[in-house]
């Protein structure tokens, strides 16, 4: 009886493994093969137009009263006099006084136009970093073999590889068979509201329907997939949600000789510590199934077995994502304190405290189930739960057959091929999201490369580009505007 058991129980493992290596010699690769393009030679005027841009302090606030307007005005005619041919022939619109939209029509008027987006603005640089930064970070120094300061990666490097391109193909007498739009937002680090949502209401009132659009999002990646050797050029088919919640509670205060049982502070302590304590549940969402089936199949053995069957070895694949607050980020609904207000001196109970926190959101899961998950954790009615109107729900999905990925994709690789291309979910938001209305296919993907070394220069300190990386960027959108056609 034993030897039996023990006989059913050998087959069933063989079945098994059987089972596994039969998914994984079945996970195929989904790259694509086109040859390398011969480089095109970049002019010095385009470093220079760069370390220009950078040195005008388009500097988005959250209160618009703050903005210093002459700036966005001076950046607007440094376009002008840097690319006049862009700005003479081309059809240009400017959107509440600051963004720009400009139209290079096509020969074909049958053919759907496509969307190249970028961002005007960049975050200020904290008056304590200075002393950290190897230059002025508004200088645009050229030095080192890189551009530096704010905006060389994010996303002066979009604007200016953009115009680049367009102003030497329409020097080389190019005319695009698709019109091609030009959206530059002035607002996209404060929401994007006033900028790329009024560009996206402009085009949708003007029944403009675009093949794609694309917009900045990752990157081309080394080092930060782990368990792939090759350098991986990450395409957003997706962006997360986003939304700010504020807790607030009122009990009564008094001298810190007599505090009362509970005080406002430890109420709303205490909450956050419950909702800490029961986060969201991780889940593979669609774009982040579609990462796997990309990558699986350009891993080591070991890594393809398990990817080829993730439907058997899913909670192992999270429990790997959520080592790593960026892992975290991509299966996890996730939140994080921001601010919390309370008090006015070391001896007195306040009477009120307040904190904010701010989820991001996985595609499949709503502000409203947010804002339910929240109450229902609490469950404290001295607590009031204030939704901030700055919120934006998951975005849709774009497909990863479409015509427009392709283009993207054999552009990327034919001015980069030594990296592979896979789809994934973008954590943080982007202007793309307010062209969901227009269009079903929304791609994110910047053609400059991160690494562990350079990767918190974006928005930190020392923000740099070196100047061959620039020069393939334009090389990109040069690329990208032919495969339209």
């Amino acid at each position: 009886m034993i030897k039996k058991t023990l006989s059913v129980l050998f087959l069933c493992i063989v079945v098994f493994i059987g089972y596994l290596l039969f998914n994984t010699f079945q996970l195929k690769s989904k790259q694509i093969h086109v040859a390398a393009v011969a480089k095109i030679q970049i002019g010095d005027s385009a470093v220079h137009h760069l370390s220009q841009a950078i040195a005008i302090k388009t500097i988005s606030t959250e209160n618009p009263e703050e903005m210093d307007t002459v700036l966005f005005s001076h950046f607007m005619d440094f376009i002008g006099n840097s690319y006049p041919l862009v700005d003479s022939i081309l059809e240009k619109k400017i959107i509440n006084r600051y963004s720009l939209l400009y139209k290079w029509q096509g020969k074909n008027e049958g053919l759907k136009p496509v969307v190249l987006a970028a961002h005007l603005d960049v975050v200020p640089v904290p008056n304590e970093d200075l002393a950290e930064w190897n230059y002025p970070p508004f200088s645009g120094k050229i030095a080192d073999g890189a551009i530096w300061g704010r905006g060389a990666m994010d996303d002066k490097v979009g604007i200016i590889g953009i115009l680049e391109a367009v102003e030497h193909l329409m020097s080389e007498g190019f005319v695009p068979d698709r019109t091609i739009y030009l959206a530059f937002g002035h607002d996209e680090e404060v929401g994007g509201k006033n900028g790329a949502k009024s560009i996206a209401d402009h085009l949708k009132q003007s029944g403009v329907q675009p093949e794609f659009v694309l917009d900045e999002g990752f990157a081309i990646t080394r080092g930060l997939v782990p368990n792939v050797l090759t350098d991986v050029a990450l395409i957003g088919i997706s962006e997360k949600g986003f939304a700010t919640i504020k807790l607030s509670a009122e009990i009564e205060g008094g001298h810190s000789s007599m505090p009362n049982e509970e005080t406002a502070i430890e109420v709303i302590a205490r909450a956050i510590n419950s909702l800490e304590d029961n986060p969201f549940p991780p889940k593979i969402t669609n774009p982040v199934q579609k990462f796997l089936e990309y990558v699986g199949p350009e891993m080591r053995f070991q890594d393809q077995l398990v990817f080829a069957n993730n439907h058997l070895f899913r909670s192992a694949i999270i429990s790997a994502y959520q080592k790593s607050g960026s892992g975290r980020a991509v299966v996890q609904t996730t939140m994080a304190p921001t601010l919390f207000n309370a008090g006015i001196k070391e001896n007195i109970i306040p009477s009120k405290a307040s904190a904010t926190l701010n989820f991001r959101i996985l595609p499949g899961t709503s502000i409203q189930d947010v804002v339910q998950k929240v109450k229902s954790t609490i469950k404290d009615d001295r607590i009031q739960i204030t939704l901030s109107d700055f919120r934006s729900e998951p975005s849709k999905i774009s497909d990863t057959n479409s015509p427009g990925y392709h283009k993207i994709t054999q552009s990327i690789l034919e001015i980069f091929p030594d990296v592979i291309t896979v789809p994934n979910l973008t954590i943080a938001a982007t202007d793309g999201r307010y062209y969901g209305e227009i269009c079903d296919d929304i791609y994110r993907f910047l053609p400059i490369r991160l690494h562990p070394d350079n990767i918190h220069a974006m928005h930190g300190i020392n923000e740099h580009l070196p100047i061959n990386e620039f020069h393939d960027a334009i090389r990109f959108y040069i690329q990208l505007l032919k495969n339209c056609n």
